[in-house]
């Protein structure tokens, strides 16, 4: 079991958040304990990323972001 940064905030009528140290884990609920549901679900489906198909027409460049 590992321990994350779990960041939420209000946005309206969501609660919206995400693990800071997994790039791409975002969500959101209608309540912090639906957020961190579903929260826990995306991380499990970004870990299993690497088992999913990538399909033939699937393209990649580099792209320059100023920062």
């Amino acid at each position: 079991m590992t321990t994350m940064t779990f960041e939420y905030w209000q946005d309206e009528a969501w609660s919206v958040g995400r693990l800071r140290e997994v790039p791409g884990c975002f969500s959101q609920g209608a309540t912090v304990e639906e957020l961190e549901s579903n929260i826990r679900e995306v991380y499990e489906l970004l870990r299993s990323d690497e088992d999913l198909p990538i399909p033939p027409n699937t393209m990649t460049k580099s792209l320059l972001i100023a920062a």
